[in-house]
């Protein structure tokens, strides 16, 4: 298929159950395979754009919490907390291979202004020509209404690659795709390799949440989907639990679910 061969320009959203042990803590050697597959994606001439969940986790685990956040106040403060924690992960691990990192936080209603979208296009075009790995997540310290919250970081890393008008978007998550039936319940399942269109049928098929140190589910990422490929950009949901599958459609192979865009397509 060589999905990679017109795409100068990817979007990579990881999920916090990726980021993660059960034990809430940084996964530190998967964030490390993480970064050496993007780095040397980065190494190829594609630019990248990493969206990442984590920064709650993070911050609970560094507090030791003892317990998942409940009220407004305490995701908030935790999300504060892990931010910083995250990015000093990737500053570190992308440092390693040569390359540097930018925050990006992000709220709803900046893309819904038109002076700060544009803002926020410029900047991600310039640290892309300065070479730079934006990292981008949202700003959940200040998101606190449905005026400023993306509702999840599938949402926003679909969002996230029409500012940056990506060539592909890969969804990371903790399942290998998207599935005719629950393969927790069915081990018949068969993995849906391409969607041409996100129909009723396709939504009918998804349901049910993320993990508990995530917000997404599988309804999330179909939506994302319908966001990004009615703009012209496909998308991949893969497992993330094994970086290395990046590999395979860097070297033109099919990994995950493919999800074709409906004004174009990578051939």
């Amino acid at each position: 298929m060589g999905y990679f061969r017109d795409s100068r320009r990817i979007v990579v959203k990881v999920g916090t159950s990726t980021l993660t042990h059960n034990t809430g803590h940084l996964n530190l050697r998967r964030i490390e395979r993480l970064v050496k597959v993007l780095s040397d994606m980065k190494n190829s001439g594609i630019q990248v754009v990493l969206v990442s969940s984590g920064a709650v986790s993070a911050g609970v685990a560094k507090m030791g919490f003892g317990r998942i956040p409940v009220t407004p106040e305490e995701k908030q403060a935790m999300a504060a907390i892990g931010q910083s924690e995250l990015m000093k992960m990737y500053d570190k691990f992308f440092s390693d291979y040569g390359h540097t990192v930018a925050q990006i936080l992000m709220t709803k209603d900046v893309l819904s202004n038109p002076a700060r979208r544009s803002a926020a296009e410029n900047t991600f075009n310039r640290l892309l020509e300065m070479n730079c790995i934006p990292v981008v997540n949202e700003n959940d310290s200040v998101s606190t209404d449905e005026l400023t919250k993306f509702g999840g970081n599938d949402i926003l890393s679909a969002l996230v690659a029409q500012v940056c008008e990506a060539d592909l978007l890969l969804n990371l998550s903790d399942v290998d795709g998207l599935y005719d039936s629950d393969p927790r319940s069915n081990p018949d399942a068969r993995l849906m390799e391409r969607v041409e269109e996100l129909n009723e049928e396709i939504y009918a098929i998804a349901g049910g949440a993320g993990t508990d140190r995530g917000t997404g589910g599988m309804i999330a990422k179909l939506n994302a989907a319908k966001i990004v490929t009615s703009s012209g950009i496909p998308m991949f949901i893969l497992n993330g639990h094994e970086p290395e599958i990046l590999y395979t459609l860097l070297d033109g192979g099919h990994v995950g679910t493919y999800f074709c865009a409906s004004k174009k397509d990578v051939k």
